[in-house]
C-alpha cells in the first residue's frame, strides 16, 4: 500500500487566562479534499498516528499540554487508540458519530482506560448526546452556528452537567469576551491563532531598545555600542545577566558585567534571546505572552530546522530563516506595520522578499509554516513540492521538533 501524504496541523486551545492549555492535532492529506481519509483507509490513519507519536515525537512536542484528536466512529472503535498516552490525549468525538449501543459501550471503556472525552461542534442537540454526557469531560460549542440568544440557551443547558465548556471557532474579541462572561473555561479559534493588528499601538521604549539592539547585533556592532543600549534599559540589563549566568558553562564565578555577559553569551545566542524577548515583557520578568510567543517561536524554529534540512551546514541561511519566522509575527504582536518596525533594521534581500511578498525560498518556507497553522493540507502539499528535497515527512519532523523547542520557552531559562 502506498504511503499517504499527510501533514500534521495544530491549533492552540487557551484557558480563561489566555494561557496555552492544549493543541488540537489535525491530520490533513495533500489532496484537494484536504482531509485524512479515516473512513475508507483506517490503516493509513493508524500509520499516521503511529508515526506522529512513536517517530515524530508529538507527545514530547506537546510538553505539559494535552493534544485533542478528532475521532469518527471507525477510529473510536479501532484498537489503535490504545497505543496513545491516556494522560496526554483528549479524544474528540465528531458530530457525525451516531451513538449506537456499541459506540456508547466503547466510550465507557475508553473513559475507564483513562482517556478524556470531548464532543466536537456541539450546537443544540443535547438529546442526541444524552447517553454519553455523563462520560464527557469537554463540550466544544460551535459559535458559528449559534446567535447570541441561542448560545445563552445552549450554555445554560450544558451548565447543568459537570462539564468543561470550550468555545470553538471564536473569531472576534467580542465573542471571546462574551463567552468568558458566560463561564466558558476554554477557547479556540481564528481570533487567537491569528490575532488582528491593534490599530494605534506604539512601541514602548524597551521594545524600541530591543529593536535597536537587534539591528546592532545583525550589523555585528562593537560590544561598547551594545553595552550603551543595555545601560539605558535596567530591566534588559538584569535579564541579560540572569540569562548569561543560567547558560554559561566553563566560566569561573558569576558573570557580573554587561561586557562579560555579551562576550560569554555570544552574538548568535544574544540575537536569539533578543528576538524571543520581543514576545515577552522586556522590562519585567520572563512571563511569556502566550499563545503568540508559542506561535512565533514555533514558526521561527520550524523555518530554521527546515532550512538546515534543505541546505545542511548553511548556518547563515538557518539564522535568516529563524529571524524571518519571528519577524513575520512582530507586526501582530506590536500592532504596527512591518515597514515601521524594519526602519531600524537592515535585513537581507531574501528576508525582505519573504516578509513582504512571501516569495523566494524563504518566502515559500514562511508560507508553508502559515499553511500548517491554518490546517490547509492542499496548500502544504503544493508549497512542499516547490522546495527541492522536501517531503511531507521532513515537514512533519521539523514541525514536531519546533513545537517541542517552543514548548520549553518559559519553562527553562530561555
Amino acid at each position: 500500500m502506498a504511503t499517504e501524504e499527510i501533514f500534521i496541523g495544530r491549533q492552540p486551545i487557551l484557558d480563561r487566562s489566555q494561557q496555552l492549555f492544549a493543541y488540537e492535532l489535525l491530520f490533513r492529506s495533500g489532496s484537494k479534499d484536504n482531509f485524512a481519509n479515516i473512513h475508507d483507509n483506517l490503516s493509513a490513519t493508524a500509520s499516521v498516528i503511529h508515526h506522529a507519536f512513536a517517530e515524530l515525537g508529538i507527545e514530547q512536542a506537546l510538553g505539559p499540554n494535552k493534544g485533542f484528536i478528532n475521532c469518527d466512529a471507525s477510529l473510536l472503535q479501532s484498537d489503535m487508540l490504545e497505543i496513545l498516552p491516556t494522560d496526554k490525549i483528549v479524544l474528540e468525538i465528531l458530530e457525525t458519530v451516531e451513538l449506537t449501543p456499541q459506540i456508547v459501550e466503547r466510550c465507557t471503556d475508553l473513559k475507564a482506560r483513562g482517556f478524556a472525552l470531548a464532543v466536537d461542534d456541539f450546537v443544540a442537540d443535547e438529546s442526541k448526546w444524552q447517553p454519553i454526557l455523563g462520560l464527557i469531560d469537554i463540550v466544544k460549542v460551535d459559535l458559528l452556528q449559534l446567535d447570541r440568544e441561542q448560545l445563552g440557551t445552549v450554555t445554560n443547558a450544558l451548565q447543568r452537567w459537570p462539564l468543561t465548556l470550550l468555545a470553538e471557532k471564536v473569531e472576534s474579541r467580542e465573542q471571546a469576551e462574551h463567552c468568558h462572561q458566560l463561564g466558558y473555561h476554554l477557547f479556540q479559534g481564528y481570533y487567537f491563532a491569528k490575532p488582528d493588528i491593534m490599530v494605534g499601538k506604539r512601541l514602548c521604549q524597551s521594545q524600541l531598545a530591543l529593536m535597536r539592539l537587534l539591528g546592532l547585533v545583525l550589523e555585528d556592532a562593537e560590544t561598547p555600542m551594545l553595552e550603551g543600549i543595555f545601560k539605558q534599559e535596567p530591566g534588559l540589563a538584569v535579564n541579560l545577566l540572569r540569562l548569561t549566568n543560567s547558560v554559561a558553562t566553563g566560566v569561573r564565578g558569576r558573570v557580573t558585567s554587561l561586557k562579560q555577559a555579551i562576550t560569554v553569551l555570544g552574538r548568535r545566542q544574544l540575537q536569539r534571546w533578543l528576538q524571543l524577548l520581543l514576545f515577552t515583557n522586556p522590562a519585567g520578568d520572563s512571563q511569556v505572552a502566550s499563545p503568540l510567543l508559542q506561535l512565533a517561536a514555533t514558526r521561527g524554529r520550524f523555518l530554521e530546522l527546515l532550512a538546515g534540512k534543505l541546505q545542511p551546514g548553511a548556518s547563515e541561511l538557518e539564522d535568516r530563516a529563524f529571524m524571518t519566522g519571528i519577524m513575520s509575527l512582530i507586526p501582530v504582536l506590536m500592532g504596527v506595520p512591518l515597514e515601521e518596525i524594519l526602519k531600524g533594521i537592515q535585513l537581507s534581500g531574501d528576508m525582505n522578499e519573504a516578509l513582504e511578498q512571501r516569495s523566494g525560498r524563504l518566502g515559500i518556507m514562511l508560507h508553508l509554516a502559515e499553511a500548517l497553522e491554518a490546517d490547509d493540507g492542499e496548500i502544504c502539499h503544493l508549497l512542499t513540492s516547490e522546495l527541492p528535497g522536501a517531503d511531507h515527512m521532513m515537514v512533519n519532523i521539523c514541525l514536531t521538533q519546533a513545537l517541542a523547542w517552543a514548548g520549553n520557552i518559559g519553562r527553562e531559562h530561555c
